[in-house]
């Protein structure tokens, strides 16, 4: 009898180190930079994918936000890079800087005759349409691997896409189809890679909302913005770029997506978050919206060159407003003030005829007397 109890005891031992075991092996996807796919049996969604990209013509570094959705507990994704990189924790506070720096500017634009939302007509039906080198003879090389916060961070060195994805999938990475070839290209210019797993510590919760930044720094002597791997999303992608850079600086083409709309540029004087991203250097900052409704379409990184001028640009938001005058409509007043100069001179017209004296008729004057 206590033999059997032993035995129990052990079994259920051996079966919570099972459970344990497994859910510490337990895969997450890993995809091209914006794409993140999460583990089985779960879903998310990366809404958004923000990043400050930094460069003074010999080292890049780029801070990544990503703003997702759904109920995965876990998810990962891989983000080449030309050279060996450092990674930790970035400042959230950076974005809310940048935010604030290339807010639109707000003015007011007054029309005369009135709109939909302007009396008489504020009770019509109006349309509401308002006008994102590996080491010699190792075919992986870990760099380094680190805990950073909800990140899970390994820094590989690769000659095989094939082996790369192989040590990704047993150190709990699993890969979405297609993943080896897209590596290809970056295998063969000798990059290394930064495999990031997004995993809460915290039980029981998932990966939803903003979530912490991370900054990578590598030497680059080229402004370049890995985008590539983003061909594998499932969704449409939306890419925001902060640009700091001693010149206003453009992409080279659009890789596949919506032409790139710059949405501010001009001159700033770092301070706070962002004086500690450029060293407290002046700077010029370039803001860039681009969507990616079709991802499949990507077919290059992003490589950003200076554009041909420092010309500056901030994006301008009207708010439109009746012209009044002393709280009156300026088109009532002049139609209103036109009515009654008219009904002035009509009267006025209609009174001097009135008033006009009548002239006797001339007299009639007899014919002369016939000879």
């Amino acid at each position: 009898m206590p033999g059997r109890r032993r035995q129990k005891a052990l079994f259920v031992v051996l079966a919570l180190l099972v459970l344990q075991l497994g859910s510490l092996i337990s895969p997450a996807y890993a995809c091209g930079c914006g794409a993140m796919v999460p583990g089985r049996g779960s879903h998310m969604a990366v809404d958004r994918e923000t990043s400050v990209v930094g460069w003074d013509g010999r080292t890049e570094q780029i801070v990544m936000r990503f703003t997702v959705d759904g109920d995965a507990p876990k998810a990962a994704w891989i983000m080449p890079v030309p050279s060996r990189a450092t990674v930790e924790l970035g400042d959230a506070a950076l974005f809310e800087e940048l935010d604030m720096l290339t807010a639109p500017a707000h003015r007011k634009r007054y029309h005369f005759w009135p709109r939909g939302s302007d009396w008489p007509l504020s009770g019509r039906d109006r349309d509401s349409a308002g006008a994102a080198a590996p080491r010699a003879g190792a075919p992986v090389g870990v760099v380094g691997r680190e805990r950073l916060g909800d990140f899970d961070v390994a820094r590989l060195t690769a000659t095989d896409p094939g082996a790369l994805r192989s040590w990704l999938e047993k150190n709990g990475f699993e890969l979405p189809d297609g993943l080896a070839r897209e590596l290809k290209p970056y295998v063969e210019q000798q990059w290394e890679y930064v495999a990031v797993r997004l995993a809460p510590q915290a039980e029981g919760a998932v990966l939803r909302g903003t979530l912490d930044p991370l900054r990578l720094r590598f030497a680059s002597g080229k402004l370049i913005y890995p985008m590539r791997l983003s061909r594998l999303a499932k969704t449409a992608q939306s890419l925001g770029l902060y640009v700091l850079a001693p010149h206003r600086m453009e992409p080279r083409s659009s890789i596949g997506g919506n032409r790139p709309e710059v949405t501010y540029a001009g001159k700033v004087e770092p301070d706070g978050p962002l004086a500690g991203f450029t060293g407290g250097r002046e700077t010029f900052l370039t803001a860039l919206d681009q969507s990616f409704p079709e991802p499949q379409r990507i077919d290059d990184d992003h490589e950003l060159r200076a554009a041909g001028a420092d010309t500056p640009f901030r994006r301008v938001v009207y708010e439109d407003e009746l012209l009044t005058a002393g709280g009156v409509p300026v088109w009532l007043l002049t139609v209103g003030g036109g009515l009654v100069v008219l009904v002035g001179a009509w009267v006025w017209r209609t009174t001097a005829r009135r008033r006009r004296p009548v002239l006797p008729p001339p007299p009639v004057h007899a014919p002369p007397p016939l000879p």
